[in-house]
């Protein structure tokens, strides 16, 4: 005769809560993890999304060809971004040495002439009484502003030679602004920024060529960078795949695991199963009981859990609450040490018992002096 500890198959050994509790953190760190992969997963999509604008402004007649030169140059992009780095290096080189050659005039035409005296240090607006000087000029700027400013190591200096020929121009400039053309000052600045202008023609084609030819590196690296990232957003894509593929594998994984306790919780109980589940309703304390009945009336409203006696039809029941019902005085005949297969056995003994318990209480009752009325005891029947 099946027992209320018959063996249920697949049935876990942690509680419902535990196995609820599981489910649901591993629901948190999917969630998480997916919110993460998404990121990535728009990352990607907006990437390739330019890509493609990009490579449909370009004829169809070259874009096979240039697919192919990709494919070549990704093999050796590591050799690529050493290049470039050389090609940094280089072209910085010759940057500063444009810079040494127009410092180098400077020196010698314009720093060095007999009327560069009123442009070598900063206008002494307050000595020489200038209080409109700020309103007129908007960017004051002299030669030792320009040398600290070559000079400077903490990266605050000129980066390129045209920026140092807008500061001498602004020099001569200001000068002739605010100076009237008959004033010397106005005279020296003018006949000063004519030299300069002819002495910059002289190494203008140098920065030119220096010019066209950083353009040409610019877009390599830009290349370079557009590879990059082709092939890091690759990986990405790849990696995306092999996690979502884990991922896919976990959710099976908790598929299966709650379709296989939805099996095991809501099979058709035995007849044999709800017998031996009744006999351990009528013996639980009241406390207990009301516990029990009131996992009956959650999931059976109809169902009254109040009054002296209190009607449980067993076979009236959901499999869903005969299974809560089970796992519950389960639980809590573990929980008091004791085995649930001492509570089996034949149905029909540990009925005549419990009524045979009922008698006996009864008999006593009635040879004992009358008391006054005792507490309400529910029982199923």
């Amino acid at each position: 005769m099946e027992t209320l500890d018959a063996p249920v198959p697949e049935v876990r050994s942690e509680s419902e809560p535990a196995l609820v509790e599981e489910l649901g953190q591993n629901a948190d760190e999917i969630v998480v993890k997916v919110d993460e992969l998404e990121k990535r997963l728009n990352e990607v999509e907006q990437f390739y999304s330019k890509t493609n604008k990009k490579q449909s402004n370009a004829s169809k007649g070259s874009s096979a060809g240039k697919d192919n030169d990709k494919d070549k140059q990704l093999p050796s992009f590591k050799r690529r971004q050493l290049d470039a780095s050389r090609r940094e290096a280089a072209a910085a080189k010759r940057m500063q040495d444009l810079m040494r050659q127009l410092s180098a005039i400077l020196r010698q035409h314009i720093m060095g002439h007999k009327w560069a005296g009123p442009f070598m240090q900063p206008v002494d607006v307050v000595g020489l009484g200038l209080h409109d000087y700020y309103e007129i000029i908007e960017k004051p700027m002299d030669f030792s502003t320009i040398k600290n400013k070559m000079e400077a190591k903490d990266g605050s200096g000129y980066k390129n030679v045209r920026e140092i020929c807008a500061d001498v121009r602004l020099i001569f400039k200001n000068a002739m602004k605010y100076n009237d053309e008959r004033n010397d000052v106005h005279v020296m600045a003018k006949t000063l920024l004519a030299k300069f202008e002819e002495k910059w023609l002289l190494l203008l084609p140098k920065v030119d060529e220096e010019e066209e030819r950083r353009k040409k590196e610019e877009a390599e690296a830009q290349l370079d960078i557009q590879l990059a990232q082709e092939v890091s957003h690759a990986k990405m894509a790849k990696e995306l795949n092999t996690e979502l593929d884990v991922i896919g594998k976990r959710l099976e994984k908790m598929r299966e695991t709650v379709l296989r306790n939805c099996r095991v919780r809501f099979r058709k109980m035995s007849t044999e199963e709800k017998k031996a589940l009744m006999t351990v309703l009528t013996q639980l304390s009241p406390d207990d009981l009301n516990k029990a009945l009131l996992i009956v009336a959650e999931n059976n409203p109809s169902f009254q859990a109040t009054g002296q006696e209190v009607d449980l039809d067993i076979d009236a029941q959901s499999e869903s609450t005969l299974w809560k019902l089970k796992f519950f005085v389960k639980d809590l005949l573990q929980s008091q040490g004791k085995s649930p297969t001492s509570i089996g056995g034949n149905t029909t003994t540990t009925t005549v018992n419990h009524n045979n318990n009922q008698n006996k209480r009864k008999r006593e009752t009635n040879d004992a002096p009358a008391k006054p009325s005792q507490k309400k005891n529910k029982k199923p029947s």
